[in-house]
């Protein structure tokens, strides 16, 4: 009989099915982790199955004007950033996801996401990057996403509203 996964377990299997792939000329195996549904509903699927399951997600709010005027002037400091240049789609989501959640734990309010703008100007990651923002997990704690003054990198970047932890 096995038992039930720990959610840092299931936390990580979400990880290693997002980036697993068959071999050339194999099937992709059908196997699924024992008790995969013991993960708390905060963990991500992995990126080709939350696609098939899940509803488009709708896009996320933008940031209120005042507190936009506010980061671009420097009067709230971005207080952290990521660059997901040359990362694949993949990785760029969990890297993205794993960074916003701690990020959030850790206090934090606003954030600076560089995507880059692509070699033509219509990046996937740019284009992703706020469907990824608008779906579960980070959906709880996003308050509002805008693009990047030119001199945070533009159309190239995302500014970020994080939530407030609840206290409790």
């Amino acid at each position: 009989m096995s038992r039930k996964l720990k959610p840092d377990e299931a936390h990580l299997w979400g990880h290693v099915t997002a980036t697993v792939r068959p071999l050339p000329g194999r099937l992709a195996p059908t196997l699924k982790p024992p008790a995969m549904e013991a993960a708390p509903a905060h963990l991500p699927l992995p990126v080709k199955a939350a696609a098939q399951k899940a509803k488009p997600a709708r896009p996320p709010e933008t940031i209120e004007p005042g507190r936009h005027k506010r980061i671009v002037r420097g009067h709230e400091p971005l207080e952290a950033r990521i660059d997901l240049h040359g990362m694949t789609h993949d990785r760029a989501r969990a890297a993205l996801e794993a960074w916003l959640l701690r990020m959030w734990d850790e206090g934090c309010r606003e954030a600076l996401v560089i995507t880059g703008k692509g070699t033509q100007g219509d990046g996937v990651l740019r284009r992703f990057t706020p469907e990824w923002l608008a779906a579960p997990p980070l959906r709880a704690i996003v308050a509002g996403v805008s693009q990047a003054h030119r001199r945070h990198g533009g159309e190239g970047a995302l500014y970020v509203a994080l939530k407030r932890k609840s206290r409790t």
